[in-house]
């Protein structure tokens, strides 16, 4: 009895349950499709009913009269995203007191622009956009003003890419305002902003930058395709686009560049690169990139030649510094222990002596630990952040020499390794250089220095084979392209004269004249 009891029970937690019913909107996509009607009443019938209006108090109808046509209209926004001012003056005060008999409504109306639409689908995206929508009487077309008005914040500093010598200002949330951030550093008619839908239920707008006297067809080409293969409802912000276009989404490798910074992203498209801007993101997406891209500093071109390259040089022995000390210890501690010199041999066995844990064991264990500091100390209120890295870390660390859990070196050593992968400020490539240092551990705990440097090799194949865009991840580096040679070492300003030739960019030569 009791088994066929709980066959019973297993049995009905198996069965799923019966799927809710669709609602099929087929009807409502169909009626987009249609022009407008003639009659105000039937438009505010249709309308309303795609709104939901009264139930949605987000959206207004605003009827009038207009005295000179002695004709009604209404006049249909959002009020959320509407400038309510904008359309008391610009549209509704002139309907009412315009005293030319002949004047046409497009003349009336003195909105920063108007158009006029047919199809509802179009008139919808319109107001969705945040435009008013005016409807006459006995007209078979909508007149649509531009009075959007969506909320941001102000322009501020970077946070994640701060520097001491150069421009402070930072994206917003507003593509708009982002774009005149762009303008505002180069101002030359050759800029194109293209703008285009990458999700049509939610209607995201999406810019594509260029130079287009500098952008390679073939390349703006390859990138429009990407993006008008994704098929998908929504896409809110530049960050889920990024991962819909890339080329390999399972790569712990970045091929696309995000960076909060109009310098930045300006600099990249006078090289011929393409730059895309979503609403909701303090960020653009720089496409394609190389892994310099990533390596350099924006800040760099700021500060004076010897200065730029000394940085760069710390940047560059950090970046090994993050990924090889902790292994480089575990696999000299546990196969190679006649590199190192017999004092410092002794006084390393002295500090391990009580430690029950193997270096492997001990690495990982603070690595862990490092990492967890470090999360905690982004995610908790910014007043506490800090107080929680330094005294965790204070407090962890003590306490674990003294317990003997952990060794004084293997301390040392995970705080260099820590604080060399602050030097690298891109977001992404900070992640995969924190990632890739744990399969380093783990194979030089195994196989000592040969596995460290076949893994490391074998890591080298990879990162070449990998392309951004078609443009070849390691390139100017290999394969050899004509470039102004900023790689490792960035040259004299002076003396910078080519553009990337891995872009192949319609002019290839810095010069004075456009």
């Amino acid at each position: 009895m009791r088994k066929k009891f709980f066959k019973r029970i297993l049995k009905k937690l198996k069965t799923s349950p019966p799927n809710p019913p669709e609602v099929s909107a087929h009807g409502e996509i169909a009626l987009k499709k249609q022009d407008i009607k003639d009659t105000l009443d039937q438009n505010l019938k249709i309308f309303k009913s795609l709104y939901s209006v009264p139930d949605n108090a987000d959206v207004k109808v605003r009827e009038i009269f207009i005295p000179r046509l002695k004709r009604n209209a209404a006049i249909l926004f959002i009020a959320s995203i509407t400038d309510a001012l904008e359309i008391e003056a610009r549209i509704i005060d002139p309907l009412l007191h315009e005293s030319e008999s002949d004047a046409e409504i497009l003349n009336i109306i003195s909105a920063r622009s108007v158009k006029t639409a047919k199809k509802i689908e179009d008139i919808v995206d319109e107001v969705n956009n945040g435009n008013a929508a005016i409807f006459v009487d006995g007209d078979m077309q909508c007149y649509l003003a531009d009075a959007s008005s969506f909320q941001a914040r102000p322009v501020g500093k970077a946070e994640n890419e701060v520097v001491l010598k150069g421009p402070k200002e930072a994206f917003t949330e507003k593509a708009l305002v982002n774009l005149s951030l762009v303008r505002k550093n180069f101002r030359n008619e050759s800029l194109v902003a293209e703008k285009a839908v990458v999700a049509k239920r939610a209607n995201n707008g999406l810019f594509i930058l260029y130079v287009k006297d500098l952008v390679n067809e073939d390349l703006l080409k390859k990138v429009k395709d990407r993006i008008s293969k994704i098929d998908i409802a929504a896409v809110q912000n530049i960050s889920l686009l990024e991962q819909l276009i890339e080329d390999r989404k399972n790569s712990l490798f970045p091929t696309i560049l995000y960076t909060e910074r109009p310098d930045r992203a300006t600099s990249f498209l006078q090289e011929g690169h393409i730059v895309l801007f979503m609403d909701n993101a303090p960020a653009c997406l720089v496409i394609p990139v190389t892994f310099w891209s990533f390596f350099h500093n924006p800040e760099e071109h700021y500060l004076r030649f010897p200065y730029a390259n000394f940085t760069r040089l710390l940047r560059f022995l950090a970046l090994f510094n993050t990924i090889f000390i902790s292994a480089s210890y575990i696999a000299i501690a546990n196969y190679h222990s006649g590199m190192i010199p017999p004092d410092l041999l002794l006084a390393i066995s002295a500090t391990r002596e009580k430690v029950p844990f193997p270096a492997i064991v001990e690495i990982l264990l603070m690595e862990f630990a490092f990492e967890l500091i470090r999360e905690a100390g982004l995610r908790v209120p910014s007043p506490i952040g800090p107080t929680i890295g330094i005294v965790g870390a204070l407090i962890l660390g003590q306490a674990a020499v003294q317990a003997n859990v952990i060794s004084p070196l293997v301390i040392i050593i995970v705080a260099l390794g820590g604080l060399s992968s602050f030097a690298i400020n891109e977001i992404h490539f900070n992640f995969t250089i924190r990632i890739i240092k744990f399969p380093f551990i783990l194979v030089a705990g195994v196989f000592g220095i040969f596995g460290l440097t076949a893994l490391f090799v074998g890591g080298l194949y990879y990162a070449v084979s990998i392309k951004s865009f078609g443009v070849p991840y390691f390139a100017p580096f290999t394969p050899k392209y004509r470039s102004s040679g900023d790689l490792l070492f960035r040259k004299k300003i002076s003396s910078e004269r080519f553009r990337p030739g891995y872009l192949k960019p319609k002019d290839g030569i810095k010069k004075g004249e456009v």
